[in-house]
């Protein structure tokens, strides 16, 4: 059984919830250009990250196997760091994750989820599509002439 828990004052596990993300986002070195975020993460900066923003692990049989990040905007939850362990991917893991980001979405008022997904990773926009996501805007990185991330939004009921 899975248990989702948000990341609070005491958590110890960062050296796990570090190396989740990097297994978790490693297929897509040499795929996307420029290169994901998570190559340039630090402990301090995750650790950082994770109050300054709503975050839940998902934990089954005592390991990390998820977790999600939650920043609120002024019109949207933003989601980050969707990681799930790349063996249980396709497990419906990541669905809980964003029912937990729903909640929180609801409990701020926010109308809606918004994340960014590279343009290379058709497969994601596929999956965040049935999930309910929609592609709302193409944006390009500093220095890039071409798009290189989409963003899509769900609007919550």
């Amino acid at each position: 059984m899975t248990e989702i828990i948000r990341i609070e004052n005491g958590f110890q596990r960062w050296d796990e919830l570090f190396a989740l993300i990097l297994s978790s986002f490693a297929y897509m070195d040499g795929v996307i250009d420029p290169p994901s975020s998570a190559n340039r993460l630090t402990l301090a900066a995750l650790a950082y990250k994770a109050q300054t923003e709503v975050a839940y692990v998902a934990i089954e049989a005592g390991k990390l196997v998820g977790c999600v990040f939650c920043k609120p905007e002024e019109r949207f939850l933003y989601i980050g760091k969707l990681a799930i362990a790349p063996s249980l991917q396709g497990n419906g893991l990541g669905r809980k994750l964003l029912a937990k980001a729903e909640e929180v979405a609801r409990e701020k008022g926010l109308p809606a989820l918004r994340l960014e997904t590279r343009i290379e990773l058709v497969g994601n926009h596929a999956t965040f599509g049935r999930w309910g996501f929609e592609k709302t805007a193409e944006n390009r990185h500093a220095g890039f002439d071409r798009t290189t991330s989409i963003e899509m939004q769900k609007r919550l009921a």
